[in-house]
């Protein structure tokens, strides 16, 4: 099994994802923000570590990723401002992943988001700014020299989720339950020979297994 770093563990993706890591066998450390998210995330089994993303650097993640895996970034501003948006979700991601390369982890698993996010709606100024960002972290990751996905969830639902989706390189625009984006990533993570893909994920019809087993395989040459 795998140690995996996740950046996001205490929100409403990562927290589902540490269970679901720790269940499968994998050793889990999580960033937490806050003093005291330590002791939930020590309870579900992970080993926790304190750091803000608006303030740690490539140089600080360095020593929190020595020995793992992979990472799994399901961090985000969540509309918090336009200057933590910059910094979360456009610039902390490549700090992650200069570190990644410098400590020699080899896998990145990204949450960013569904590029038809907003079309037919009035856009907002904070809202393309946000679309940028994760954009200019997507670019970094595919020239980052790692083994990667990307997984692009459509609008993010506060719910579980029946265990059937759509995912697929390209999907009309939906909905999608926090818990199958979960579900999705640990399903990918257990999977590594699926790598240097780009994935779009909504709610659908088709069991989880089944459409993470359909995915195409990376050969390494």
């Amino acid at each position: 099994m795998a140690r995996i770093f996740i950046i996001g563990a205490t929100g409403g993706v990562g927290h589902r994802l540490v269970p679901l890591l720790i269940e499968a066998g994998h050793e889990v450390t999580a960033l937490h923000r806050k003093s005291e998210q330590a002791d939930s995330l020590r309870a579900m089994g992970a080993t926790p570590v304190q750091g803000d993303l608006m303030e740690l650097t490539a140089g600080d993640f360095e020593p929190m990723f020595e020995g793992h895996d992979a990472v799994v970034f399901s961090a985000g501003a969540a509309g918090s401002g336009l200057e933590r948006t910059t910094r979360i979700d456009g610039e902390a991601p490549l700090d992650v992943i200069a570190a990644m390369n410098r400590m020699s982890v080899p896998r990145l698993y990204l949450v960013s988001a569904f590029p038809d996010a907003g079309r037919g709606k009035e856009i907002k100024p904070g809202f393309e700014h946000y679309m940028l960002a994760k954009k200019t972290a997507d670019a970094a990751v595919v020239a980052s020299g790692l083994d990667y996905v990307i997984l692009r969830p459509g609008t993010l639902l506060h719910e579980e989720g029946d265990g059937r989706v759509a995912l697929a390189h390209a999907l009309d625009y939906g909905s999608v339950a926090r818990g199958h984006v979960a579900a999705v990533l640990a399903a990918l993570i257990d999977t590594p020979e699926i790598s240097h893909e780009i994935l779009e994920l909504t709610d659908g019809t088709e069991e989880i297994a089944a459409s993470v087993a359909a995915l195409p395989r990376h050969v390494a040459v």
